[in-house]
């Protein structure tokens, strides 16, 4: 399983990216799996379904499962911290590519998204781990190669370069390296 990241900060087209890429490396004969890291709560449930009720009354791990699909959550206790990157992906089903959006501050290789309009400076000159940005302007100053971030085969190709084995990775992410904050834009002050 070869592990790699699209990172970049809120606006920048992470999530549009990874749901290109998806087809294109399963268009290649490769089997995908994705992991989406939320600042905020989430839910996978709804409502009033029967595994939700299971949850609500306490359940601390509810499995739901069909003939098409499996879907586990877990809640978290209060004190409990969330888990690591490396524990997370140690769960994973076999796949030959996995693409990591989001965990910035973490050890694993990256692909940094940059688009101009979003305000925010480029990644890879702050974190060691960008391998290559995807970017909608050139980037003459980049220390890493920068790829046309609609030019989603030559991305593909970066992802399968760049990726590196999953077991090969753990022992790394059991903790973030470090922690980023978006840097304010001008706008943000008025």
């Amino acid at each position: 399983m070869r592990v790699i990241g699209i990172t970049g900060w809120s606006g920048a087209g992470k999530t549009t990216l990874v749901t290109k890429l998806i087809p294109a490396l399963a268009g290649r004969g490769l089997t995908v799996a994705t992991m989406k890291h939320a600042h905020h709560g989430f839910d996978v449930d709804q409502p009033g379904k029967d595994s939700r009720l299971h949850r609500d009354a306490g359940g601390r791990e509810v499995l739901v499962a069909s003939g098409r699909r499996v879907a586990l959550v877990r809640e978290l206790a209060p004190d409990e911290p969330e888990p690591s990157l490396g524990a997370l992906l140690a769960r994973l089903s076999p796949a030959d590519v996995v693409l990591v959006e989001g965990w910035k501050g973490w050890a694993h290789p990256k692909i940094a998204v940059h688009r101009a309009a979003n305000g925010a400076p480029p990644l890879h000159g702050t974190l060691a781990s960008v391998r290559a940005v995807a970017s909608d302007v050139p980037l003459p100053d980049a220390i890493v190669p920068v790829i046309d971030l609609d030019d989603v085969e030559a991305i593909a190709d970066a992802v399968l370069r760049h990726g590196e084995e999953r077991d090969t990775l753990l022992p790394a992410l059991q903790a973030p390296v470090m922690t980023l904050a978006r840097p304010k834009r001008r706008d943000d002050e008025i």
